[in-house]
């Protein structure tokens, strides 16, 4: 099947030439907020733009705080020892744009334009204590308001150990979700069941508690409502039912290329007629020389009733996961880079079956902007979505 006409092609170059032109005479000068705070480059955390390397994994969970830099410079001096006022209160800017052509609808092509654009504000309120969050001031058109929201208290009792409160992805333990380089997201993560729309392991409030040990070993308990971020009730309460969920994965540095993880998750919900589900699984990341990495992602789910019915149907069972492979010729400072990412979901409920291959380029032109080309097969419908835009940071 044809995707292109020659003057398709020739509308899509001219394209990405306009958003070039346009975007970087305005970004070149401006840099994200932590990059501004410390004056380094958005590199030293980032390669390339979201994804974080190592360093940028281990400033997010030292508070936001480069221990050896930060000093009485960076708050204002009120005369008040026990008050700690940021003297520059940190933000920064996201926003993302597309050319879209999918071959299931009759529409052509579609500008996507902004697709992504959200406020983002985190750092040290004081000593061993930080927050995060950002504001999607739009998200595929929509105001969709707060996602990542939380407080950190860090290095509690002397080790490595931090409690985060309030909103986040249950997967973020596992793979970030909102640093992967694709349009295409991990699938996996946002499957909902039956009517079991809300217990899934993407954004949910509650208490997320982390523990580094010097083996390189990493263990994280997850406490969540189990039924994402709808508004409070009149009572104003977000929880829509008694139960709480329980997550928990542990990790652990096998060499220097090789990470091994297990994750687990257990919850019930629903009021008159409930649901127990349960997920269990594995994940691995092999790395060579920061030019190549390997992450894969296998989930198996069971769900005793996700339709909530009077009499208990079969379990439904859901299985699936993630390929995906990052390819960097000059590893953190390579400008082009290519990734592969493979979905798959197969379950007893039929209607979230699915099953895809990403084929991603990307182009940096400068540090924080750069430019994407994507290519995503829907396997078991025969078509495709193709991506052509850009990614940047501000």
């Amino acid at each position: 099947m044809k995707l292109f006409t020659k003057p398709k092609i020739v509308l899509v170059v001219v394209l990405i030439a306009f958003v070039a032109t346009i975007i970087i005479p305005c970004i070149s000068q401006a840099i994200p907020a932590f990059a501004r705070k410390y004056r380094m480059s958005c590199n030293t955390c980032h390669a390339p733009i979201p994804r974080l390397k190592a360093y940028g994994d281990d400033f997010a969970g030292n508070g936001f705080v480069l221990a050896d830099q930060d000093a009485p410079r960076f708050y204002v001096d009120t005369g008040d020892e026990e008050l700690d006022l940021i003297r520059e209160f940190p933000f920064a800017v996201r926003m993302d744009g597309y050319l879209k052509y999918q071959s299931e609808t009759d529409k052509d092509f579609d500008f996507s334009a902004p697709y992504n654009l959200k406020l983002l504000s985190g750092g040290a309120l004081t000593k061993d204590i930080a927050y995060y969050f950002y504001f999607y001031f739009s998200e595929h058109g929509e105001i969709v308001g707060i996602e990542d929201a939380y407080l950190m208290f860090n290095n509690l009792f002397g080790q490595d150990l931090d409690v985060y409160i309030g909103q986040f992805a249950v997967s973020d333990p596992l793979f970030k979700g909102e640093v992967r380089l694709t349009y295409e997201g991990y699938q996996i993560y946002k499957a909902r069941v039956g009517d079991s729309s809300s217990s899934n392991l993407s954004y949910d409030r509650g208490l997320m508690v982390t523990l580094g040990l010097e083996t390189g070993t990493d263990i994280i308990l997850e406490i969540v409502n189990g039924n994402g971020l709808p508004e409070a009730d009149d009572f104003r309460v977000f929880d829509n039912d008694k139960y709480k969920n329980f997550a928990g994965r542990i990790s652990q540095d096998v060499a220097e290329f090789l990470r091994l993880g297990a994750f687990g998750y257990y919850g019930q919900e629903g009021m008159t007629y409930t649901n127990k589900l349960w997920m269990a699984g594995g994940d691995m990341t092999l790395a060579y020389d920061d030019k190549l990495e390997l992450n894969l992602q296998y989930l198996h789910r069971n769900d005793d009733n996700p339709c909530f019915e009077e009499v208990k149907p079969p379990e439904v069972e859901t299985k699936g996961g993630f390929a995906e492979l990052i390819f960097m010729p000059n590893g953190e400072r390579s400008r082009l880079y290519g990734t592969l990412l493979y979905n798959k979901i197969d379950s007893d409920d039929d209607n979230i079956d699915y099953e895809s291959f990403t084929t991603h380029i990307g182009y940096m032109v400068q540090t924080n902007l750069r430019l994407i080309a994507e290519n995503v097969y829907d396997i078991e419908n025969e078509e495709h979505k193709v991506i052509v835009g850009f990614v940047s940071g501000f």
